[in-house]
């Protein structure tokens, strides 16, 4: 009976953890368990539920509220009445188990991996997302198990340099690049989620991108030409008219573009100077894992309405012919 009193009396437990509840959360059926767990378990199979079976046809909202236990769901007035004891021992778990993580993290042991997104007192982190390329630890890890976008993406154990150039579903070696889905790929993703896939050598496909390259830069080169052109073309215009007691609008207008125009020139620069040292490169895998951030085009204007405008104005007032024959 004494057994039996204290097992009754004993904190409820996550069914899938079979420890105390950390970050409880509760499922439309009235069932509660660990955040991670259940999302964990969500993640693996369909959106049901672990005890009862019942199915979601969509993943649903969890809910961290004290209202039911882990045993059985709440009846049709949204209460248990045998739990009245047990929410108060919940309740203190939680607030347990929310000041530990807040206020009292474990320290760091040696060769652990930091959360990415603690200010302070960093936490040992407890996966790693393939997508976000960061490191969480349980209270910042939330996030993916409550949003259905963030949901999908790749948790794994915690890796300790995201960007090291291994396969992250296999911790192989990557061997070969896939076309299909352009992406790098190791030997069991070839044989697995890959297969059929067209797959080249990296060697074969980093000749390929470097040819794109040396394009992508002639042509970010011609442009940093042209605006260069542009800015001394109004600059020129401006300079005549130095020394006069009130700026036109067109005047200050062409102050404006020019400092527009200049920070274009310094972007265009930093991605030429960029394009060229990975052109250059000869480690074929840094090539292919830098290209497609340096191959999406850089966000410059067309100023070409505007200039032509703005300096038809000018020279007006000046009467001085334009430099550039394209606007004139």
């Amino acid at each position: 009976m004494f057994k039996v009193f204290m097992e009754m009396s004993a904190p409820p437990r996550c069914c899938i953890c079979l420890d105390h509840f950390t970050s409880p959360v509760s499922i439309p059926c009235g069932h509660r368990f660990c955040l991670s767990c259940i999302g964990e378990y969500w993640r693996q199979c369909d959106s049901k539920c672990p005890l009862c079976m019942t199915r979601f046809p969509v993943r649903p909202q969890l809910n961290t509220e004290q209202t039911v236990h882990t045993g059985a769901p709440c009846d049709n007035n949204g209460s248990d009445p045998k739990s009245g004891e047990l929410q108060q021992l919940q309740t203190e778990q939680t607030q347990h188990t929310g000041a530990r993580w807040q206020e009292n993290p474990d320290p760091l042991r040696a060769g652990e991996v930091p959360c990415n997104d603690c200010p302070e007192k960093r936490r040992r982190a407890s996966k790693s997302c393939l997508v976000c390329l960061k490191s969480y630890c349980e209270p910042h890890l939330e996030p993916h198990y409550r949003d259905t976008i963030l949901g999908r993406h790749p948790l794994v154990t915690v890796w300790k340099n995201l960007e090291d150039p291994v396969c992250r579903l296999h911790g192989r070696q990557l061997e070969k690049f896939c076309r299909s889905d352009q992406t790098l790929v190791c030997a069991t993703c070839t044989q697995t989620d890959h297969r059929g896939h067209r797959l080249v050598t990296i060697t074969k496909e980093a000749i390929k991108r470097k040819n794109k390259l040396k394009k992508s830069l002639i042509k970010v080169q011609q442009m940093i030409q042209e605006k260069t052109k542009k800015v001394e073309d109004i600059q020129l215009s401006v300079a005549i008219v130095e020394g006069a007691e009130k700026k036109t609008a067109a005047e200050k207008q062409a102050e404006g573009l020019i400092k527009n125009l200049e920070q274009e020139i310094v972007e265009l620069k930093t991605r030429s100077s960029e394009l060229e040292q990975l052109s250059h490169t000869d480690d074929h895998l840094h090539l292919l894992q830098r290209f497609p951030s340096l191959s999406s085009p850089l966000h410059t204007k067309d100023w070409s309405h505007v200039l032509k405008s703005l300096l038809h104005e000018l020279q007006e007032k000046l009467e001085i012919p334009s430099r550039d024959p394209k606007l004139q």
